[in-house]
C-alpha cells in the first residue's frame, strides 16, 4: 500500500473522529440545552390524542403561571373561555354555523394529553359565526417549574370551516395547515396585552412537513413550542416582554425551515 493511500485512510479516520467529537460533545449538547429553561419538559410527549387514541394536534404553545394568571391574560388578550360541551351549547354552535350568528365562547371538542382532556380552552372568533375561529387547549404538565410556578403546554390552531372528518366521517372543524402562524399570533396577542414577562422556546414535535391531526387535516410546523411566562396577578407589564434567544443551531434550523415552509405554503 502506497504512502498516499495510507495517509488518505488516516485522514478519513481523523475526519470521522473529529465529526463524532463535534456531534457528541458540541452539537447534540447544544440541542439538549434548548430545554434549559424548563428541563422537566424534555422527556414529555409533544402530540395530543383524540378520544380514540389517534394522534391529534401537535403541541406548539405553553405558558408559565397559575390558572388564574392564564384566565386574566387570555381575557386581556381578547380570547374567550370556551363553554363546556352540553346539549344546549351543541345546539347553539350548530345554530351559529347554520345561521351565521356570533357565539364567541362556543365549545371545542376534547383532545387528550397523558390521558387527560384539556383543563383550559379559549377561542378568538374570526367573522360572525363559530365556523371560523382561533382556538387553544392547555394542560398543566408541571406543578412547579424552574421558577416555582406551574407550567402548561397547549395546542393552538385555526378552524377554517366545518366539514367531515377525513378519518371518521364525523362532522368537525377543519384546521388551517400553518399551525406556526397560530402559535405566533397567540404569543403576539399576549405580549401586546402586557401579560408576558418573557418568551422562550423549547423543542416540540420537531420539523414536520406532512403532518396529520386526529381528523386527518394536514399541517406543517418547524416543531418548536413558544412559551410565555405570564405576569402574576394580572399586573400589566409596561415594558416589552423579554425574548430569551434559542440556541444558535435552533435559530439556524428555524431560518432554513421557514424558507421551506413558505415555499410549501405557496
Amino acid at each position: 500500500m502506497g504512502q498516499i493511500a495510507i495517509r488518505r485512510r488516516w485522514w478519513i479516520v481523523l475526519t470521522g473522529a473529529l465529526g463524532y467529537l463535534l456531534l457528541a460533545y458540541l452539537i447534540l449538547p447544544l440541542l439538549w440545552r434548548h430545554h434549559e429553561h424548563e428541563p422537566g419538559l424534555a422527556a414529555l410527549p409533544m402530540v395530543t390524542r383524540t378520544s380514540s387514541g389517534i394522534p391529534g394536534d401537535a403541541l406548539n404553545v405553553g405558558f408559565v403561571g397559575s390558572k388564574d394568571d392564564a384566565l386574566r391574560a387570555m381575557h386581556a388578550a381578547g380570547w374567550y373561555p370556551a363553554d363546556p360541551i352540553t346539549l344546549r351549547t351543541s345546539i347553539e354552535i350548530v345554530g351559529s354555523v347554520m345561521l351565521d350568528r356570533p357565539y364567541h365562547d362556543a365549545p371545542v371538542s376534547s383532545l387528550y394529553y397523558d390521558g387527560r382532556k384539556e383543563q383550559l380552552a379559549f377561542e378568538k372568533p374570526e367573522g360572525t359565526s363559530a365556523d371560523r375561529r382561533h382556538h387553544v387547549r392547555f394542560w398543566m404538565v408541571l406543578e412547579k417549574g424552574n421558577g416555582g410556578r406551574p407550567v402548561w403546554l397547549g395546542s393552538v390552531t385555526f378552524d377554517r370551516g366545518v366539514g367531515f372528518s377525513h378519518d371518521t366521517g364525523q362532522v368537525t372543524h377543519h384546521i388551517a395547515p400553518n399551525i406556526d402562524a397560530e402559535r405566533d399570533m397567540l404569543m403576539r396577542d399576549l405580549g401586546k396585552a402586557g401579560m408576558v414577562q418573557d418568551f422562550f422556546q423549547i423543542s416540540g414535535a420537531g420539523p414536520t412537513l406532512f403532518g396529520r391531526n386526529g381528523e386527518g387535516d394536514p399541517y406543517y410546523t418547524d416543531g418548536e413550542i413558544s412559551i410565555a411566562t405570564l405576569v402574576a396577578d394580572g399586573i400589566r407589564r409596561v415594558e416589552p416582554p423579554v425574548t430569551i434567544p434559542a440556541p444558535p443551531l435552533i435559530t439556524l434550523k428555524d431560518q432554513i425551515w421557514h424558507g421551506v415552509g413558505a415555499a410549501f405554503a405557496d
